[in-house]
């Protein structure tokens, strides 16, 4: 089977979003037990980490209801491109102030609007409690910072590859 065919099969079926859907979920779990088990606490960019999550998570969920119908799986295709070169943007600051290679002002400030303040709403799940700095160790010594960049940019490829696969299978009809 063709590589174009197999990339509309799984544009077209749940798989994606169900995965996307549970690799979000097992994310911000993650985070979660690292934060309150473990004593591990966010600093802006984890929160803002999480908040890209989220957003996977609900375009996922609202993917799953529109996906039969071809527009807006482009779109949401797209949309999730969009989202995934967030994540991996927040990602790579993230490991870049880790590891030293990117300096700027890490605040206790998420700096969200008044209507997105999802640190006022939510505090147990984006409230910033930590400067910048370090991520913890997750296994075989790899960093929290180093998980979240390499899986980031896996599934912007993998995004991408599906949204352009939907775009040209939009354009063949």
């Amino acid at each position: 089977m063709p590589l174009s065919d197999r990339l509309d099969r799984i544009a077209r079926g749940p798989a994606w979003w169900l995965g996307l859907i549970a690799l979000g979920v097992a994310m911000e779990a993650t985070a979660l037990y690292y934060q309150y088990a473990l004593d591990y606490y966010p600093c802006v960019l984890c929160i803002h980490v999480r908040i890209w999550t989220l957003g996977v998570i609900v375009l996922a969920l609202i993917a799953l209801a529109v996906r039969r119908r071809p527009l807006l799986r482009l779109l949401a295709h797209g949309l999730t491109t969009v989202l995934m070169a967030g994540l991996l943007e927040r990602s790579w600051r993230l490991l870049g102030t880790e590891r030293g290679f990117i300096e700027g002002s890490c605040t206790f400030d998420a700096g969200l609007p008044p209507w997105f303040a999802l640190d006022r709403w939510l505090p147990w799940m984006f409230q910033v409690q930590d400067a910048c700095g370090y991520t913890p160790e997750l296994l075989f010594g790899v960093t929290m910072a180093e998980a979240l960049t390499v899986l980031a940019a896996t599934l912007l490829v993998f995004s991408a590859a599906l949204t352009l696969n939907q775009w040209s299978q939009i354009n063949r009809v």
